[in-house]
């Protein structure tokens, strides 16, 4: 009879841009592990409130959160400057959040039965969704390199943006999410520090996958 793989719950907490959720996406396809990029539920909602104001209310939310698709958060829409400013500002809702955690909670400690895990990132994931979680990040970046990462992006999706617009979103974005009342992004004393300034996508997925498998391995 196999033994039965361990249950894996990897936390992630990021500024804006700073390479996450690349990297918990090929880290949770590396261990089969569902991947929540809970920043897009936030987006979700902003999407919403700006192009669907008419349904924008408690019970219309509810509905959706409790619906969601994870795959409908892959909208290239959601990328938009004005999404991720909205959404700044949505997640500051204490109403809001609450809905949003309970979904997010259910992710982490109950996903498929196909998955050997999961994989969250986020704002508040480290200390708030998951802070039993095994194995705790806090992936960052300097503002311009991150904001050369996001401008790029937009870039390929044929985004109209000025890298300086971008900057200064992403600057006001930082300000908003380590100073705001609820839930605050910062980096708790147990979660490894993981900057991505000078770092490959490969070289942060392997570095990562070294300090996971050092753990399971032993």
């Amino acid at each position: 009879m196999k033994k039965k793989k361990k249950f894996i719950m990897i936390a992630i907490d990021s500024p804006a841009a700073a390479g996450a959720g690349t990297i918990a996406k090929s880290i949770s396809k590396h261990y089969n592990l569902l991947y929540l990029d809970t920043g897009k539920i936030y987006r979700m909602i902003a999407f919403i409130k700006i192009y669907q104001q008419k349904k924008f209310n408690r019970n219309f939310l509810k509905s959706k959160i409790r619906n969601l698709n994870i795959k409908s958060l892959q909208n290239k829409n959601l990328l938009s400057d004005k999404v991720g400013v909205e959404a700044a500002s949505i997640a500051k809702d204490k109403n809001i959040r609450k809905l949003v955690h309970s979904f997010q909670i259910n992710c982490a400690y109950n996903p498929p039965k196909k998955f050997n895990g999961s994989c969250l990132d986020g704002r508040d994931i480290t200390y708030k969704i998951i802070p039993d979680a095994d194995f705790k990040f806090f992936i960052t970046a300097n503002l311009k390199v991150r904001a050369k990462r996001r401008f790029q992006e937009l870039k390929k999706l044929k985004k109209k943006v000025s890298y300086l617009t971008i900057l200064k979103s992403i600057k006001k974005r930082d300000k908003s999410d380590y100073n705001r009342r609820i839930s605050p992004l910062k980096k708790t004393e147990d979660s490894i520090l993981i900057n991505t300034s000078n770092l490959s996508k490969r070289a942060c997925f392997l570095k990562i996958k070294k300090i996971i498998d050092n753990k399971i391995n032993n």
